[in-house]
Order: C-alpha cells, then sequence, then structure tokens
C-alpha cells in the first residue's frame, strides 16, 4: 500500500491492478479482500482527482466501482448537499410567499423584511409586482 502511495503517477494504475489481483488471490475472506479493494482505490482518487469513475474502474481494471464504500460515501454526501440546496430553495420561495401575503394584509415593507428576514429590496420588489 506505501509503495502505491509514493509511485509515480504514469505507472500507479498498474500498481493498483497488481495489487488488486493479489487481494483477490490471498485475502483469507471477502470482507477483508474488499476492505483492500476499497483501499487502493482512495488511494487511486486521491493521487488523481481529475479523473472520473469510469476512468479509475478502467484504470483498475474494475467494473463495480459503484459498490465501494468510497463510491457510496461520495455519492451519499452528495445526495445530502443538494438535498441542502433544496431546502434552501424552497425556504427561500416560502418566505417570498409569505412576503406577498403580509404586504396584501397591510404591512409596511419594513416590517415584512424583519419577520420573513428577506432583504428590503427583495421585499420592495414583491411589494412593486402588486
Amino acid at each position: 500500500m506505501l509503495r502505491l502511495v509514493r509511485v509515480k503517477e504514469n505507472i500507479a494504475g498498474q500498481q493498483a491492478r497488481i495489487s488488486i489481483d493479489r487481494a483477490k488471490r490471498e485475502a483469507p475472506n471477502l470482507d477483508f479482500q474488499r476492505a483492500i479493494i476499497e483501499l487502493i482505490e482512495t488511494v487511486i482518487v486521491y493521487k488523481f482527482p481529475n479523473i472520473g469513475r469510469k476512468e479509475i474502474e478502467n484504470m483498475l481494471g474494475l467494473n463495480d466501482l459503484k459498490n465501494t464504500k468510497v463510491y457510496q460515501e461520495a455519492l451519499k454526501e452528495g445526495e445530502d448537499i443538494g438535498e441542502q440546496r433544496g431546502e434552501k430553495r424552497g425556504e427561500h420561495k416560502n418566505k417570498l410567499a409569505t412576503a406577498a401575503k403580509l404586504l396584501n394584509r397591510g404591512m409596511t415593507v419594513e416590517e415584512v423584511a424583519e419577520i420573513t428576514e428577506l432583504e428590503i429590496e427583495q421585499v420592495r420588489q414583491i411589494a412593486n409586482q402588486k
């Protein structure tokens, strides 16, 4: 493993494939084999941060990179970020809708901005649309 970390990029793929083949042959059980392969994949992912999943699969001769812990963790992190961004957009839309309702009920722009935590200019734009 340490050799793989230190090896030059031009031979890292070849060394990684050799290590994967060795893990497949010599690992005492499937769980240990997967752990070694995931560690190799992690080293390669960090060694080549600018290449995609398919390229790493091809480099390592693996077809099931999607099933690895590294891939699953990255996927989960991406999904979490996407959810957070979606929630923020939803919150903003709710604030805009609430601002419009409050303005329709006769509240001032300043009051609506304070309650909804929107910028005064955003509330003014909503008021001007009515």
